[in-house]
């Protein structure tokens, strides 16, 4: 078994061809190797491989097949990988020795493997000697292919063959500059079961974390960290699209990250987070404004339309925020497009990895034992914080939210260091009353956003239609306050629920 060390970006062809040609910053390159590669994917009609986190592969190189099995559970820096050679353009189950299909790899297992999709691929190779390190550059053309579907790939790797993930960063950020390209976290694999479903640039929610429990907090934070850095960077199409949805995901992979930072940040160097939190909240904010505008035309604007309504007020309304709309997604489509972004991905993800020496305390014990004293130390102070909910400013009662959002999240990170079945109910019952809680306050924060949009509404926009269309405004309001007034004793309820969980 090997396991890769290595980065990929994606970037423009002609980019691309310029690197495959040598156009490559400082750096000894060695000889330069060209060759066409071929690789079927095998899987069952259930993908039974996928669903196990793996993918099993026949390459044709020349006159050789090459089998290989990958682990392809996304939350990691190098990806487990096992290589034989085989005879024949079908897996050989008999070389799966030693590999985590060997379990499961029946005969019946293998009657039921079929080709799923294809990688048609120019390979251009390319050693970099840097410092003390030794790096490939592998330049990627060509397409996936899943029966009548096809998608192109145009992307690089960097992997580092011999020596400091330090140096593969750095050198990564001169040809990321040079080539204006994107660090990509999907693996051809990926693309290829999306193609298969017809969900290419679909929105992406976030995946399983699978913790253990003797892990120390420092790996622990790094896999959930490089988690939510694949759920948000995997949405990046669908906001180019326009994609409503995908603006969503992406916003709640960094709320998962900003939450993880402040979950573990008694372990993070000071200076450097700072830097990787500004960026991050500037990413956000970037992002806000087109799900704030999204939520109020469907959840209020259309559903209003289908009731009682002020037909020509309400058609206003729908106009003036559907061009809103479509400015706000402009806008996040602007910042994922932009140079800041593409920075922001590789700093991120290098910050995640190579973190200095600045690291605290807490790092060396073992998420095991961290987990459930961060939970009961978090939810004690909610308790506390929540007494009388109703004496809280709008301000405070956000901050309020933030922080049940972020048990919430914990919850999510750490439940898999909870294998008892009395824990994980614990577990889930907590999750249900921060839920409820969250959704009670988002609702009552959800209504001060709504109001500020109505009022602007009415102020700032042309004299067409204004007094209609303020009226119409008015009218959504004051439903959603009359369904609001219930809210803070839900949450008040809620609060006092969570005294009787203990985790």
């Amino acid at each position: 078994m090997g396991i890769e060390t290595e980065l990929k970006f994606r970037a423009p062809g002609h980019e691309l061809k310029s690197l495959g040609l040598g156009k490559l910053p400082a750096g000894r390159i060695g000889q330069r190797a060209e060759s066409d590669l071929v690789s079927t994917y095998f899987d069952t009609t259930k993908q039974k491989l996928r669903r196990r986190g793996l993918s099993l592969r026949v390459r044709q190189v020349g006159s050789k097949r090459i089998q290989t099995i990958k682990s392809t559970t996304g939350a990691q820096f190098g990806r487990g990988e096992w290589e034989s050679e085989i005879e024949g353009n079908t897996p050989d189950l008999g070389k799966a020795e030693g590999t985590p299909i060997e379990r499961f790899a029946s005969k019946k297992f293998h009657k039921k493997l079929r080709p799923v999709f294809q990688t048609r691929v120019h390979r251009t190779t390319l050693p970099v000697h840097t410092k003390n390190s030794q790096i490939e550059l592998a330049v990627d053309l060509g397409e996936i292919v899943a029966g009548r579907r096809s998608s192109r790939i145009e992307e690089f790797e960097l992997e580092l063959s011999k020596g400091r993930p330090e140096d593969l960063f750095h050198y990564a950020k001169a040809v990321e500059q040079k080539a204006q390209a994107e660090l990509y976290l999907r693996t051809k694999s990926e693309r290829g079961y999306a193609l298969v479903d017809g969900k290419n640039d679909a929105a992406h929610h976030a995946e399983p974390i699978e913790l253990k429990e003797e892990m120390d907090v420092g790996d622990a934070f790094r896999l959930i960290a490089r988690s939510t850095v694949r759920h948000f960077s995997a949405n990046a199409d669908a906001v180019r699209n326009l994609d409503s949805e995908g603006v969503h995901q992406m916003r709640v992979g960094l709320r998962r990250l900003r939450a993880a930072i402040s979950l573990f940040s008694g372990m993070l160097p000071g200076g450097q987070t700072e830097a990787i939190k500004t960026e991050l909240k500037w990413l956000t904010n970037e992002l806000a404004p087109a799900r704030e505008i999204d939520v109020f035309v469907k959840e209020k604007i259309h559903r209003a339309a289908q009731q009682n309504f002020p037909r020509r007020g309400g058609k206003a309304l729908e106009a003036e925020f559907a061009a809103r709309r479509e400015a706000a997604l402009e806008r996040a489509k602007r910042a994922i497009t932009s140079e800041r972004y593409r920075a922001l991905l590789l700093d991120v993800l290098h910050w995640i990895e190579v973190r200095d020496s600045g690291s605290q305390n807490d790092a060396s014990i073992s998420i095991g034992k961290f987990a459930p004293k961060l939970l009961h130390r978090r939810v004690k102070k909610v308790i506390k914080a929540g007494r009388d909910l109703k004496a809280l400013s709008v301000r405070q009662r956000h901050k309020f939210r933030i922080k049940i959002k972020k048990i919430r999240y914990a919850a999510e990170f750490f439940e898999s260091v909870f294998p008892a079945k009395h824990d994980r109910k614990q577990l889930a019952r907590l999750s249900g009353h921060l839920k409820k809680i969250q959704d009670a306050l988002g609702s009552l924060n959800d209504f001060i956003g709504h109001q500020k949009l109505a009022a602007d509404v009415a102020l700032k926009t042309s004299t067409q239609n204004r007094r209609a269309r303020a009226f119409a405004a008015g009218v959504i309001l004051g439903r959603e306050d009359a369904a609001l007034k219930p809210l803070m004793k839900t949450a008040a309820k809620e609060v006092t629920a969570l005294r009787r969980i203990s985790v």
